[in-house]
């Protein structure tokens, strides 16, 4: 009888010390859900108005260039909302797709700045790259600026 109440409660002890576990391991679909979204605000939460507006300080942007670079903005907002909509893909797919939209976004944005302001480009997508680095995001490759 003392054998079986011991065990009765160790298998309890066990329980309780693994339902914060198995808790865990259903949260990670709000996590995946949430982390898009995260990374898709990579600069600071903005939203595509802010983010040009804070490029338009840093590069000098021109009225045509800061109304190009909003478009592609939008464009990439769009796209990572659909994707983060998308409850298909695997995390891995969909952090795959994000770096591709990303990419394409970076590298638009780039083609519409002149010498100056893609050397300045440059060193703001090396800092960026640091900072992923620093906190685990992306692979070293995705975060090198694109090349002309």
């Amino acid at each position: 009888m003392l054998k079986q109440f011991l065990l009765v409660l160790i298998a309890a002890g066990a329980i309780a010390i693994a339902a914060p576990f198995a808790a865990a391991q259903d949260s990670p679909s709000q996590n995946n859900d949430q982390q898009p979204s995260q990374e898709h605000n990579r600069h600071h939460g903005m939203d595509p108005d802010q983010h040009t507006q804070e490029l338009t300080k840093k590069l000098k942007l021109s009225t045509d260039q800061q109304a190009k670079v909003k478009d592609a903005l939008m464009s990439e907002h769009s796209q990572m909302e659909s994707l983060h909509q998308d409850s298909s893909l695997s995390q891995d797919d969909r952090r795959a797709k994000m770096m591709e939209i990303r990419k394409s976004t970076d590298t638009q944005i780039r083609g519409l700045l002149d010498s100056n302001q893609q050397k300045k480009w440059d060193e703001m997508q090396a800092q960026r790259g640091q900072w992923g680095q620093h906190h685990g995001q992306g692979a070293p490759d995705q975060q090198a600026p694109p090349q002309q």
